[in-house]
């Protein structure tokens, strides 16, 4: 292979390379063709010489590219990033739900529909009717703890 024609192929393929961060966005193969530029450059200098080195190149500019400046480049573009409310505890905390099944007096179990299913129910140890709205306390295995709601 001619010395100038492999200089235009690395040239060529970081140009591709680096349009092709249009199609598949990431902020990854550009620094591969950027990549490919530093080995076209060095090709050029008369720093490196053959296919062999050529690559070996490549390789080593690629991942010092990638793991030196992607993270950097990433705090400039930003991203869509959200962190939600991992705790299902603080979600169902205060919220209303209908007694079905009469619960208590005591432990005893009743019955309360909660955000459009049934759930198992342990009251404050007070008699709570069927019917009657409740508040939320928290969960306790799979039952809710409910307290009644006084207006």
């Amino acid at each position: 292979m001619e010395f100038s024609s492999l200089i235009f192929i690395w040239l060529l393929l970081g140009i591709i390379l680096m349009l092709a961060e249009i199609i598949l966005p990431g902020g990854i193969v550009i620094f591969l063709g950027l990549a490919c530029l530093v080995v076209a450059s060095a090709l050029a200098l008369g720093i490196v010489h053959g296919l062999v080195q050529s690559m070996t190149l490549w390789f080593i500019a690629s991942i010092v590219l990638l793991l030196s400046f992607r993270h950097i480049t990433q705090r400039w573009v930003g991203g869509d990033s959200h962190v939600g409310n991992t705790d299902e505890e603080l979600d169902i905390y205060h919220q209303t739900a209908l007694v079905k099944v009469t619960i208590g007096p005591g432990q005893q179990q009743g019955r309360v529909e909660f955000k459009g299913s049934e759930w198992p129910a342990l009251g404050d140890g007070s008699l709570i009717e069927a019917g009657s709205n409740v508040r939320v306390i928290c969960r306790e295995n799979i039952a809710l703890v409910v307290e009644p709601i006084n207006d």
